[in-house]
């Protein structure tokens, strides 16, 4: 029988590793991926405005590319940019950070969510959405693995790209494997990130909003740490308006219980008290990050950790890297490489 692999998320690591499997094992699997959410995109999340509106990044605002980065991944983000997904960010970006040298911004103009799209389109996968997990348990060589709805099937491979956090929350004799592993618990406990909020604010048409930026970063703002003028910073001037604010670290852990209906107009009279001369936006939303970056990860950075040897379970993410993009691409190729040897060992054998 052809094994079952199921990625969970809809984020890039999920996208990149799906795509790597799809490629590597093409029929030697059945291969499946579900997530929560209703689109994908995961934290690098495009939140579109009601109709005749732009849309805005929710999560990720843009590309950062290292020179090891763009060492290490050179084929997969010239592909992107040759593909027309990602482009150099030439609006003005105030406020960054000194980078090394030979650092790249890139910015992708169809909206953050495009790079996981990308991917998905490449590798001829159809994620199945609205399907949250909340039980995993291993029964005998396979897992069965249930959603919140009541559905559950059984595969052969799990690879979890969820945070560890909600990883630890999951139902499941998945739980009794983990705590039986005290270094595993622990290390997969210590991981930690930071929490933020996003303000989406959308225009039905372009509105003058008299910034010299398409992006810039604030300091010394109790709420404030980011703002984008969504369609400027992609380049895309003449297009409706839009705008995203995103909130400082210390502000996220200060409201990181309170829900984005609650924290909405807090952050739109911060917008008000910033840009007075801002037109009212024709729709507004809030997106609440709980996990957001990464600031400790999992020791020892190796790309992926094993839950469960038989049947593999394995967690993948930039939990298990670095909190950026060529993390997510080192994860989803960990993933990939294990789960390719798994395989083609059971197929084998």
């Amino acid at each position: 029988m052809t094994p079952r692999v199921l990625v969970v998320g809809g984020g890039l690591t999920s996208a990149v590793t799906s795509c790597l499997l799809r490629e590597e094992l093409q029929s030697a699997c059945q291969l499946t991926v579900w997530d929560k959410a209703r689109g994908a995109g995961g934290r690098l999340s495009t939140s579109r405005g009601p109709a005749g509106c732009g849309s805005v990044d929710l999560g990720a605002q843009y590309v950062t590319v290292s020179p090891d980065c763009s060492q290490r991944h050179q084929r997969i983000y010239s592909e992107l940019t040759s593909a027309g997904v990602l482009a150099p960010l030439t609006a003005p970006l105030l406020g960054l950070r000194a980078a090394a040298s030979g650092t790249l911004q890139l910015v992708a103009a169809a909206g953050s969510s495009a790079l996981v799209k990308h991917f998905l389109r490449r590798g001829q996968i159809q994620p199945e959405f609205s399907q949250l997990v909340t039980e995993l348990s291993t029964e005998g060589s396979t897992c069965a693995v249930q959603t919140a709805a009541g559905r559950r099937e059984t595969f052969d491979v799990v690879v979890l790209t969820m945070p560890p956090p909600q990883i630890l929350a999951l139902g499941g004799s998945i739980r009794e494997t983990i705590a039986a592993d005290s270094s595993l618990l622990s290390a997969l406990r210590s991981v930690q990130y930071s929490a933020r909020y996003a303000l989406g604010l959308f225009w039905d048409r372009p509105a003058a909003l008299p910034v010299p930026w398409g992006a810039q970063y604030v300091t010394g703002h109790p709420a404030v740490r980011y703002v984008a003028v969504d369609n400027v910073k992609r380049g895309q001037d003449a297009a409706p308006t839009s705008a995203v604010i995103h909130t400082s670290v210390e502000f996220g852990a200060a409201h990181v219980e309170m829900t984005p209906e609650e924290v909405q107009p807090i952050l739109e009279r911060h917008v008000a008290e910033l840009f007075p001369d801002w037109p009212p936006a024709t729709a507004v939303k809030c997106q609440k990050w709980r996990y957001s970056q990464v600031v400790t990860p999992f020791p020892g950075s190796p790309g992926c950790a094993v839950l469960s040897p038989r049947p593999l379970v394995l967690a993948a993410g930039d939990a298990f890297t670095h909190s950026n993009v060529d993390g997510c691409l080192t994860s989803a190729e960990k993933a990939a490489q294990a789960v390719t040897e798994y395989v083609r060992k059971l197929t084998a054998g």
